[in-house]
């Protein structure tokens, strides 16, 4: 079903049924809804994305579910909601390394007072 139909003939209804938009008015066209920007179904499709980012989920497979045709569209659109983004990889490096995080920066760390 294409977004708009499923738009104007069941969300929108709902929101005006849940009091959220005016009803339509009686002499408006199927599809003449008030705006409802915030409350729009699309979004639902960003609270989607962005919780499953931060439940860890690979950009590359939102950006499939999503219908993105290259994750660095997801990127663009959703980077804020990875807060933990590269730690995976610092972590695996310092362990790689035999570090742990609070031994502080090596020797040769660009944070060495030794450089």
């Amino acid at each position: 079903m294409a977004v708009n139909t499923w738009n104007t003939y069941t969300w929108k209804p709902a929101l005006a049924e849940a009091g959220i938009i005016p009803p339509r008015p009686k002499d408006a066209k199927p599809w003449q809804w008030e705006a409802a920007p915030k409350d729009g179904f699309h979004v639902l499709r960003h609270t989607y994305a962005s919780v499953m980012l931060e439940a860890g989920e690979s950009v590359v497979t939102l950006a499939r579910r999503l219908g993105h045709s290259s994750p660095a569209i997801t990127l663009g659109y959703y980077a804020h909601f990875m807060p933990e983004a590269g730690s995976k990889g610092r972590t695996a490096i310092d362990g790689l390394l035999g570090r742990q995080e609070d031994q502080g920066a090596s020797r040769n760390s660009p944070d060495s007072s030794q450089g």
